[in-house]
């Protein structure tokens, strides 16, 4: 038991809110490291269904600590109307939840910004959220942004906010966009935002080191997937942020060496949103299938998720980049009324077996994937809360997925709910999360 990372393996939308949420007890903070309110995270607890944004999932339990760390670009309506909507349901936010006073605000010209570039004439379309959380990312790398410590500084971001705008305005009618936006209005909108989250806002990195010499644990919560990560993904197909296990320092500012684990989810199957490859998509009534037995529409966009089968070679990509001690299995009963399950054992391009991840969309989308079909189980693993009580078929599938990997899957999702989860005996994801 220690500090923990808990991120997607694949393109995101694995189930980490619930593992998350149903592993949070055991540790005393739960800090979300990058990304925006362009990722959901959903979680059922009883006939209960969360869905949240920017506020990592842990803050479902009582008295537990809540960070929001600087590596994300914050909107404060997105988090006000998330933090309104908890606490409309019960869920205590305000005294438990640390924004940094290093993460990056997120304007009305973001999105503004966003709307051009994916809609303008010969560019290739990324099938983002328009939620401008690139543009944001953007004036960070640029040294141009805004941070929450400037906004909560009147003298600070006034003339800050009026400097970016203004550059903003003209680069805007220079591309030929002649959206007004309403300056004053908005400037005076964010300091009434500031007032209201100023309770919450702390330096986070010294709050985390703290509580790591005091003893605490913390379980650190990516959002996204590895393959969306901007330096390791399917890039320009990618998030703006890494969202691979080294943001969880970069995004945070606790040191890799006070990092214990890295717990990887992954569906029994494989889903992406948005444009960019996918080798092993099922574009037939397999993938239907898949999309309808799974609700594999997006929790913050309800956009329908491209399905398809498992993909090794990919998985052993991302347990390189990101030092997987364990997988998490989620969703493996959406596999149950399959006769035949095909996995992805290995790539190809024009006949050549190949052993590493291709680093362009070009050569990608000439792979060929090299499967080989599992016998399905055919019988409903829905609920099941022991490894013992799965069907064999069952166990084997986990196993060539191990074997096929070279990682462990140390736990495994049935369901939606906190309970329809099995945690294998005597695996690193035991050790690592009690």
């Amino acid at each position: 038991m220690g500090n923990v990372i808990i991120l997607g393996s694949q393109w995101g939308d694995e189930g980490k809110g619930k593992i998350v949420d149903l592993f949070s007890d055991r540790f005393d903070i739960v800090a979300r490291y990058q990304g925006g309110h362009n990722a959901g995270h959903t979680v059922f607890i009883g006939e209960k269904k969360f869905i949240l944004k920017l506020i990592p999932s842990g803050i479902l339990r009582p008295g537990k600590q809540a960070v929001i760390g600087n590596g994300l670009v914050l909107d404060p309506a997105a988090l006000l109307a998330e933090i309104e909507a908890l606490e409309s349901a019960g869920v205590e936010v305000t005294r438990s939840l640390a924004i940094s006073n290093r993460a990056h605000v997120l304007f009305p010209s973001h999105r503004m910004m966003e709307r051009m570039s994916e809609g303008r004439p010969g560019r290739v379309s990324i099938g983002t959220t328009s939620r401008g959380i690139g543009p944001c990312y953007e004036d960070k790398i640029a040294r141009r942004g805004i941070r929450i410590a400037d906004l909560m500084n009147p003298d600070i971001f006034r003339p800050q906010f009026d400097s970016v705008m203004e550059e903003k305005a003209v680069i805007a009618k220079a591309l030929g966009i002649y959206e007004e936006l309403d300056l004053p209005a908005i400037r005076d909108q964010y300091e009434g935002f500031a007032d209201r989250i100023r309770p919450m806002v702390r330096d986070t990195a010294l709050l985390l080191n703290q509580a790591i010499a005091a003893g605490k644990t913390i379980m650190f919560e990516g959002a996204q997937g590895t393959m969306l990560d901007i330096d390791h993904g399917t890039y320009p197909f990618v998030t703006s942020s890494s969202a691979s296990a080294g943001g969880a320092c970069t995004g945070t500012g606790v040191p890799p060496t006070r990092i214990h684990g890295v717990i990887g989810v992954s569906k029994a199957y494989i889903t992406r949103v948005g444009g960019g490859p996918f080798p092993t998509e099922a574009l037939d009534g397999a993938g239907d299938e898949i999309r309808a037995r799974g609700k594999e529409f997006g929790a913050v966009t309800g956009r329908p998720r491209r399905c398809g089968w498992f993909d090794a070679p990919l998985l052993r990509y991302t347990a390189a980049i990101n030092g997987f001690d364990s997988i998490v299995i989620t969703k493996l009963d959406v596999l149950d009324t399959f006769a035949t399950i095909p996995v992805c054992v290995g790539y190809r391009i024009a006949g050549r077996e190949i052993c590493e991840m291709p680093p362009t969309v070009a050569e990608i989308e000439k792979v060929e994937p090299v499967f080989e079909c599992l016998p399905g189980w055919q019988s409903s693993t829905f609920g099941i809360d022991t490894f013992d009580a799965l069907p064999a078929k069952a166990k084997d599938y986990l196993a060539f997925l191990e074997s096929r990997t070279g990682v462990e899957a140390g736990c495994v999702s049935t369901g939606p709910e906190r309970k329809q989860t099995i945690v294998r005996p005597g695996s690193r994801f035991e050790k690592l999360v009690t």
